[in-house]
């Protein structure tokens, strides 16, 4: 009977982790898919506040923390934003961030590539007064990620983006940016995105940004 017992409790014990772990991906792929595919600026800030509670309520799950960043700094580049509240939704960035890895332990690509994201964010709001800091910490992100995965996607799609808003006198521009959308797009076709748990955003965006850089240059 005792035996019988156990083996009942474990069986109950995998049947509510398996629920847990399917209700937290559908839930998690749902949202994100909201946030990632609208253009509405309500409908995004709503889907990314879901994401935030997905993140309280899964708070042992790093994956729930890494969208909710996500998708507070990708709310950092809304139009006409204040300086101020751009930096707070980076804060709020930096802050599941820092749950992810106290969960991780251990950095991989697809970390790195967010850190350089949050950087490049930061950079965004200002910079003439903190591309020295945050220009570092965005290299050394990307240098880190390619270290462990050359054929991630991400960190050229965001080098392209980086290139991209860079004035010309710079090195920046379309010609300059272009290769690197043409680099992640080939990578970006090798991923099958049908797993929430293995970051595929970025390839709706590349896409646009590469047929934006085939056009003439007149920055």
């Amino acid at each position: 009977m005792r035996t019988f017992i156990l083996i009942l409790a474990a069986v109950a014990f995998m049947f509510v982790n398996r629920a847990h772990g399917q209700d937290f991906k559908s839930t998690l792929q749902k949202t994100f898919t909201a946030f990632d595919t609208t253009r509405d600026p309500q409908k995004q800030l709503d889907a990314s506040n879901k994401l935030s509670l997905i993140a309280k309520k899964f708070n042992a799950e790093p994956m729930a923390h890494y969208y909710a960043s996500l998708s507070k700094i990708i709310l950092s580049y809304t139009d006409k934003l204040e300086a101020a509240k751009r930096d707070a939704y980076l804060d709020e960035a930096d802050k599941e961030f820092e749950e992810m890895m106290a969960i991780l332990g251990k950095p991989n690509d697809e970390t790195y590539v967010l850190a350089a994201f949050i950087a490049n964010a930061r950079l965004g709001v200002d910079g003439a007064s903190r591309w020295q800091k945050y220009g570092k910490i965005s290299a050394d992100n990307m240098e880190k990620a390619k270290e462990i995965n050359p054929n991630n996607p991400r960190m050229y799609y965001l080098q392209g983006t980086s290139k991209r808003f860079t004035p010309k006198m710079f090195g920046g521009g379309k010609k300059a940016a272009l290769p690197y959308f043409e680099k992640a797009e080939g990578l970006f076709a090798q991923e099958k995105g049908d797993d929430i748990l293995k970051p595929s955003w970025g390839k709706s965006n590349n896409t646009y940004f590469l047929n934006e850089c085939k056009t003439e240059d007149k920055d």
